[in-house]
């Protein structure tokens, strides 16, 4: 009987030790835990680095195999690109500018072909009058557009990186057109020249909401929305809705000549 109880008890505890392993080994499946980076990289926004907190999140991105948390971190990182570039954080894609006599915020927008709206953003400036000796950061990288109709997602990209993502409306039965594009005018508060009627800025009827990003493509462009609960939808008659402050951002980032590139 002694000999059966010692038998019974190294058979529990055999059991008990391979549930533990299988526990242990689901809860250490890669991908399912936050790496140790993440901790690190909340601890740099904290501290307000956020060149380190991006660098960080980036490089935690690449020991996960779980699609949920990569997107989180895809999510966080085009977080941390937005604040950087509407912050004075010098880049790879900026430089410091002394202003000079005789420039205005028009000038130096043109010279280094960036939207006066982002140096003012990126420079918290309150007003466009400026003076002799002020520093600021002027952003630099080329822009680009990209809009996948199959998923209703705008992607804003620099070389091949996405700075950030954002949830828009395409054309009803597919009529968004196809092909890459180039911004030719920006307007604020735009008009609605509908067919047969001139719909106002601030009339709840005018369906461009509060910016107009036109294509050099007549009638179509990315435009605000008096409809944001459609967004992610086939619903236009064939532009690019956004919400409204996400247009106003985009409209601040891009300048005049941005390719826009639309696919099925």
């Amino acid at each position: 009987m002694k000999r059966i109880f010692i038998i019974s008890l190294i058979v529990i505890a055999a059991i008990g030790l391979i549930a533990g392993m299988v526990v242990l080994s689901k809860n250490n499946k890669p991908g399912k835990i936050d790496p140790p980076q993440i901790k690190e990289a909340s601890v740099a926004l904290a501290r307000g680095d956020l060149l380190s907190a991006k660098a960080i999140y980036k490089k935690a991105m690449e020991d996960l195999d779980d699609a949920d948390k990569l997107k989180e971190l895809q999510k966080q990182v085009e977080d941390i690109n937005i604040k950087i570039l509407f912050s004075p954080t010098i880049d790879a894609c900026s430089v410091k500018y002394v202003v000079k006599p005789g420039d205005t915020l028009a000038k130096i927008s043109k010279d280094f072909n960036t939207p006066i709206g982002l140096i003012k953003r990126s420079n918290a400036l309150a007003s466009d009058v400026i003076h002799p000796g002020q520093e600021f950061k002027i952003a630099t990288c080329k822009f680009s557009i990209a809009v996948d109709k199959s998923q209703n997602l705008l992607f804003l990209k620099v070389r091949d990186e996405v700075i950030k993502t954002y949830i828009v409306s395409t054309g009803k039965n597919n009529s968004t057109p196809v092909g890459t594009f180039k911004i030719i005018n920006k307007l604020t508060n735009p008009t609605w020249f509908k067919t047969g009627a001139v719909i106002p800025p601030n009339s709840t009827e005018n369906i461009l909401g509060t910016r107009w990003l036109g294509f050099n493509l007549k009638g179509y462009g990315i435009h605000g929305t008096t409809a944001p609960q459609e967004l992610g939808q086939q619903v236009t008659l064939g532009c690019v809705r956004m919400k409204n402050e996400e247009v106003e951002e985009l409209y601040d980032i891009v300048p005049e000549g941005t390719e826009v590139t639309i696919v099925d």
